[in-house]
């Protein structure tokens, strides 16, 4: 089993009830749930003309490698009906692999560390909760402490803790 960090968002229809239909899916796909952060309300960074989303960060275990862990995701993402029209657009669930063990990927399909995670206060939040002393060895310090320096000043408020799946 390699522990990997997940993170979801959803700015599309029922949010919170798209973030839980994607945290009850992912065991039928090979993902044992570990902990999960509090959902949090963030506004929209790049395209700014659209919804806040909903953002979560889950820790998990898998034994599927990298890519099947991806493809995986993208079924999950598929069953739901999420449809990205183009990049940083709404959708109704995206799934994106954060960490994958201690590994470094660089791939066309997948990057990990997820390549903009560092720059995401959406993601270091929640990040920073579920594993606030997690340092990857691409990394010069833990995420509690990349969160603190990071230059996002995006806004990010909790709506509420986990959710109990």
């Amino acid at each position: 089993m390699i522990t990997v960090y997940i993170a979801l968002g959803t700015n599309v229809g029922d949010r919170e009830a798209n973030l839980l239909q994607a945290l009850q899916l992912l065991p039928e796909s090979g993902v044992h749930l570990g902990r999960v952060s509090s959902i949090y309300e963030t506004e929209p960074v790049d395209y700014l003309d659209q919804e806040w989303f909903l953002n979560a960060v889950l820790e998990a275990e898998t034994e599927l490698d990298a890519l099947d862990l991806l493809a995986a995701l993208r079924l999950i993402e598929a069953r739901m009906g999420s449809k990205k029209a183009f990049a940083k657009g709404p959708r109704k669930i995206d799934l994106d692999i954060l960490l994958y063990g201690n590994e470094t990927i660089d791939t066309p399909e997948l990057q990990v560390p997820h390549p903009r995670m560092l720059e995401r206060k959406f993601v270091l939040v929640p990040l920073a909760e579920v594993a606030p002393n997690l340092r990857h060895p691409s990394w010069n310090s833990g995420v509690a402490r990349l969160l603190a320096a990071t230059p996002d000043h995006s806004a990010v408020k909790k709506l509420h803790d986990a959710p109990s799946i």
